[in-house]
């Protein structure tokens, strides 16, 4: 490729503005040979009456050598020079090529005058060294008087370490991940581990509804086509659609993958995959700039706190056109403060200290760094958070396909082994398949699993119970509300908001029902927020029947998550109320007659309710019901019990209660789930 062409490939519109390390020189020398060229040393020599006594000509700093910044390479030296000569006129481009053929004569074998931009600074880097050539650069424009262009290759220079600076403490914070979900183990990189979820362009899908015994219908009215996206797809350099302007708002409900894919998105933009017309990228997790909640603080601030490096540019370099800047604001979900977007006032000065809540409702609103792009990713939210009126984009994570499933174990164990294993295992459970569609489920199964490989060898039995990951995955949302999002949270607060999730769940079931409206939710004593913010156990969508009617309902994390809190609800209600859920009303007024209330009256009430649903409805209940009893699930929900368990003999008692329904074959259809209970206790 000539010099020509070659810059021409350099300067199309998707890399106009950036300033890049590429892996092959975009001048006609090779890199490794030319860069090590001496000071005045060229390829062809004018005669002796040509050239003119060297002592005549301008010093060139000898030092400007040992203080090269390791940013400073081909690549962006090549650049910039040319972005740089590309402000002056053709007069002024003249006298450059005139100043240096007076000072540096021997450099060139005919006058400069006659080579066009691209092949002098071509010539420029074949006789001198990077640095050389941005300091003869420098010294000629301000020959000329030529400030502006100046201040522009003064700008690229800052911008290009800047950037380089940033890009290194980016690797170094999002490069590699834990394995496991405590972020105790060992550490990998984050490319041998990452399988991207399935994104889509259209947003408000509701949730995965599949289900082992179930049919369930969509609970969304979502008629868009949906466009299969990837995590360069978010901010391309060229849109097709200008009117969503820069604001994206990537929602997904809990443990679906959303940080995971943000990380992927600051290391494809770290190692030059995607976003190449971006020049700065900066993270911004609501869960680290809470810090300044309370405190006056301006944007610019908070990027220095988090990015020192960021110090050496200038306020111009956050507002500039030509300086594209992308935020990522990951979970809005955990900001507690209020989003008023009628009453805050209007900033528009990124140096100006004002309250977290200010910068943040102005940031939405599209006020504060309005040339800039911004995501902003979250749960899926009850309540707007984005006003009507401001221009965004909506996407939504939806987790793991089939496919996606097996390459995350195939990567994540890294025993091929192993890693069959788990597949076959999960594969042989048709609703872990389907739970494994959350990156988060799938993750929990992989720490199982592993744990189990470490302690008992690779032949070990896998746990034949469903209800024990499920109890896991409620208990890692929980834990991670307690830790992130309400700290002073106590246990009794914790049990009494899951005993009111709960019964909710099983007043649902009753009316065979999945989801509920907004206004319906309004009657109960139920906060919205716990439930689709902080729990993550529920989830919120938009659902529109009509054309300019829009109705907001809320359902569980999945189906079978109801039905696993309905079950909970059930223990719960025993073992801390005394009260059997499932008894019949009319046998409520004999009720305090009986002295010492067995709970296995609970379990048959149970049965008896499942066996007599045709549709199957409470089937999955029953085994989470029998699964929750199992010892590895009573030392997992050891907080939440008030009183100890009062049949020591209940595993016993229970499966002989099982074993004889099936023998009874009253319900023959129903024996299969019968046989899934004797799974859940073990037998």
């Amino acid at each position: 490729m000539s010099p020509a062409q070659s810059y021409k490939s350099m300067t199309s519109e998707e890399n106009s503005d950036e300033m890049r390390d590429e892996d092959r020189s975009p001048t006609r020398y090779k890199q490794e040979t030319s860069i090590q060229r001496g000071f005045h040393q060229s390829v062809e020599v004018k005669s002796k009456d040509d050239v003119s006594d060297p002592s005549d000509e301008p010093e060139i700093n000898e030092n400007l050598n040992k203080i090269k910044h390791p940013s400073v390479t081909v690549a962006f030296t090549f650049k910039a020079i040319c972005k740089t000569l590309e402000q002056l006129s053709d007069f002024q481009l003249l006298q450059f090529k005139s100043i240096l053929w007076k000072d540096y004569p021997q450099s060139f074998n005919i006058p400069p005058q006659t080579l066009d931009m691209v092949d002098l600074v071509d010539r420029l880097l074949e006789c001198y060294s990077l640095e050389e050539s941005l300091h003869l650069t420098r010294t000629i424009l301000t020959k000329i008087g030529q400030k502006s262009a100046l201040e522009l290759l003064e700008t690229l220079c800052i911008r290009n370490e800047v950037r380089y600076e940033l890009c290194q403490s980016l690797r170094k914070i999002y490069g590699e991940v834990s394995e496991d979900l405590a972020m105790e183990g060992e550490k990998r990189p984050f490319d041998d581990v990452f399988v991207c979820p399935t994104i889509t362009s259209t947003s408000n899908n509701g949730p995965n509804t599949e289900h082992e015994v179930l049919t369930i219908e969509k609970l969304h009215s979502n008629s868009k086509p949906a466009k299969m996206l990837t995590t360069r797809d978010i901010f391309p350099s060229k849109s097709d659609d200008v009117r969503y302007g820069n604001l994206v708002f990537f929602t997904g409900v809990a443990g679906s993958g959303k940080s995971m894919a943000v990380r992927r998105l600051i290391l494809d933009w770290v190692e030059e995959r995607s976003h190449k017309h971006v020049d700065f990228l900066f993270p911004l997790p609501f869960r680290d700039i809470k810090q300044f909640e309370g405190k006056e603080v301006s944007i610019v601030d908070m990027i220095q706190t988090f990015y020192p490096e960021t110090a050496k540019l200038r306020r111009k370099d956050f507002s500039n056109e030509d300086c594209k800047i992308l935020f990522i604001f990951d979970g809005l979900d955990e900001y507690n403060g209020e989003l008023d977007f009628h009453n805050i006032s209007y900033i528009i000065d990124e140096i100006c200290s004002v309250s977290l809540q200010k910068i943040v409702v102005n940031l939405m609103r599209g006020r504060l760094l309005y040339r800039s792009l911004f995501l902003v990713t979250s749960r899926p939210q009850v309540k707007g958070c984005i006003p009507w009126d401001t221009s965004h984009k909506r996407i939504e994570m939806r987790g793991f396909s089939d496919p996606e499933k097996d390459e995350y174990f195939k990567k994540r164990l890294k025993d091929a082994d192993q890693a069959a294993r788990v597949i076959a295992y999960i594969s042989s459970y048709k609703t872990l398949r389907i739970m494994c569609h959350l990156p988060l489920f799938c993750s929990l199964v992989a720490d199982e699993c592993e744990r189990i490989f470490r302690e008992q060898g690779i032949q070990a039995e896998l746990p034949k119970s469903i209800t024990y990951m499920y109890t896991k995955l409620m208990l890692t949302l929980m834990r991670q509300h307690r830790k992130f999002r309400a700290p002073d949270r106590t246990p009794e607060e914790e049990r009494n908001f899951l005993m009111k999730l709960g019964k909710l769940a099983f007043d649902m079931l009753e009316k065979d029902s999945f989801k509920i409206t907004k206004y319906q939710w309004t009657d109960l004593d139920i906060s919205d927020r716990e439930a689709v913010i902080n729990s993550g156990l529920c989830t919120q969508y938009l659902v529109a029947p009509f054309v300019l009617h829009q109705e907001e309902y809320v359902s569980f994390l999945h189906p079978t998550m109801q039905e696993y809190l309905t079950a909970l609800y059930a223990i719960l209600s025993y073992r801390n109320l005394g009260k059997n859920i499932f008894e019949q009303p009319t046998k409520n007024k004999f009720k305090a007659m009986f002295k010492g209330h067995k709970e296995m009256e609970m379990y048959k009430c149970a049965v008896e309710k499942s066996l007599l649903c045709e549709d199957g409805k409470f089937d999955f209940v029953l085994r989470f019901l029998f699964g929750l009893s199992a010892q590895t699930n009573q030392d997992l929900l050891e907080s939440l019990y008030t009183s100890p368990l009062k049949c020591p003999n209940f595993i016993e008692e229970a499966t002989a209660l099982i074993m004889k329904k099936i023998r009874e074959n009253q319900y023959p259809n129903r024996t299969s789930n019968l046989q899934q209970c004797l799974v859940e206790l073990d037998f």
